[in-house]
């Protein structure tokens, strides 16, 4: 993985670690304050990929679904040509 990637994986589970967060959530404004910093973050560092981007992490960070794309990330595995 690139810098890139590992800061956006790093973000991603910041913002995990702070969903389950149990003493944050018992202030909602400051917790929503963290979740919005850190998706805003999260915004910033998927643009901040090289290009191109992989077209399935693209499509999860599009549609906001970082826990598919950490999935995807940390199970990434450089592509190889398939031989047939």
């Amino acid at each position: 993985m690139n810098r890139a990637t590992v800061d956006l994986a790093a973000a991603l589970r910041e913002r995990l670690e702070t969903i389950r967060d149990e003493n944050s959530r018992r202030d909602p404004e400051a917790h929503t304050a963290r979740l919005r910093a850190i998706s805003e973050k999260i915004d910033n560092l998927a643009a901040a990929l090289p290009r191109p981007v992989d077209p399935q992490l693209a499509h999860f960070l599009q549609r906001k679904s970082y826990d598919k794309a950490l999935e995807h990330l940390e199970g990434a595995a450089p592509s190889t040509p398939s031989v047939n």
